[in-house]
């Protein structure tokens, strides 16, 4: 599973004295923990599409953190943000490029948009931008 390479790599950074990697491994090892736990309360396991879930979330939430601070004029703290990014990107799968969609959504009997975003994000959750999947379909 993806978290257990993210607390391998964790140990990693604890042995380098990277508080940088640290700081952000210790974020989405919290946040994987809490969905875990209210995971667990409806009877379900977490899986790596959780997971990628709180990565993909973790990121929009760093640069919108990192254009805050480029705002703020503190050009310093907007590279460590994205030093972060880069450290949790490395975990999330390839996304699929725009013609891997086009191709996808030609092979589909069904191209209408609501069939269209149902077979996205029931085969490729996590490995797709559902925002492009719409503008491609729409397109």
């Amino acid at each position: 599973m993806i978290i257990d390479e993210i607390k391998k790599d964790n140990v990693q950074a604890m042995k380098d004295k990277n508080a940088l990697a640290r700081a952000i491994y210790g974020v989405v090892m919290n946040k994987v923990l809490l969905t875990g736990i209210e995971a667990k309360k409806d009877g379900k396991e977490l899986v790596d599409s959780d997971v990628v879930q709180i990565l993909q979330k973790t990121i929009k939430e760093l640069t919108e953190e990192k254009e805050n601070y480029i705002k703020a004029g503190n050009n310093s703290e907007a590279e460590n943000i994205e030093a972060q990014k880069k450290i949790i990107e490395k975990y999330l799968p390839q996304m699929m490029s725009e013609d891997e969609i086009k191709a996808e959504i030609n092979n589909l009997e069904d191209k209408s948009i609501p069939s269209v975003m149902k077979h996205f994000k029931a085969n490729f959750a996590g490995k797709v931008d559902m925002g492009l999947v719409n503008k491609i379909a729409r397109g």
